[in-house]
């Protein structure tokens, strides 16, 4: 596939950055998303990579899907490429982290909540406005109840009203809010966190924190268990981590 037209891509052994680029706010089309979606298979793929950071070039982090793509002729193609954007980002297994700098409207706050970690800066301003054109926000629907609850979604799909960064972190929606100045050295200092331990164990740590949704306590309980007995405790990189804490000094992980 040629070079991605409306995202920059950076890609180190650790660490995959993504930066939508399509002025002036960002707004995903299909042609963009496509591109999006290539570029999460790839990373999906990739056993080495530790995280992946999502962002914005401009004042923007997305300000939503093309609303020309919402018309009759479109709308079947834009819902299947938007939809395949979430089963991508669900079946990653580092960790994904929105760096919402700016707006983040409609379907760019939908990406960011897919997201497992929203870093935001205070500029930043999100909402679902889909209402005033007469849409409803369809993964909002499904993932903002897991959120912050039935009565905060219906209140934030229904009334199309704008949240701050902090008023986010407060329902619960974002991670943490950073200062302006401070947002880029907020998210690394998150993805530095992160890649200080083996890519192996943080893709069983997201596993083990996703394996018993939708389960009773007791069944949850089995199943972490049993996934920290026969799976975590099988690996070279625990016992590599016991070892190096004993020994006082810096693990050397094998990603096996």
């Amino acid at each position: 596939m040629a070079e991605p037209k409306f995202l920059k891509i950076v890609k180190d052994d650790q660490v995959a950055r993504i930066t939508l680029d399509r002025p002036k706010h960002n707004v995903l089309d299909i042609p963009m998303m496509i591109e999006l979606n290539s570029e999460l298979e790839k990373i999906a793929a990739d056993s080495a990579l530790k995280c992946v950071v999502i962002t914005g070039e401009g004042k923007s982090f997305c300000a939503g899907v093309e609303v020309g793509d919402h018309k009759p002729d479109n709308v079947d193609m834009m819902v299947a490429t938007f939809n395949r954007i979430f089963e991508l980002i669900n079946v990653i297994d580092i960790p994904v982290i929105a760096a919402v700098n700016g707006a983040c409207l409609g379907g760019g706050m939908e990406l960011a909540i897919a997201c497992d970690i929203v870093l935001a800066s205070e500029k930043a301003i999100f909402g679902q406005p889909e209402i005033k054109l007469g849409f409803f926000p369809p993964y909002a629907a499904l993932r903002l109840p897991e959120l912050v609850g039935v009565a905060k979604a219906i209140e934030i799909v229904t009334t199309g009203q704008n949240y701050s960064a902090q008023q986010s972190k407060d329902l619960g929606f974002v991670t943490q809010v950073a200062p302006i100045d401070g947002f880029a050295e907020a998210v690394e200092n998150t993805v530095k966190q992160i890649t200080m331990a083996s890519p192996l164990i943080i893709r069983l740590n997201k596993r083990a924190v996703k394996r018993h949704i939708g389960t009773s306590f007791f069944q949850g309980v089995d199943l972490v268990s049993n996934y920290f007995l026969k799976t975590l405790m099988k690996t070279e990189d625990t016992l590599e981590g016991i070892a190096s804490f004993e020994e006082r000094r810096k693990p050397v992980w094998k990603n096996r």
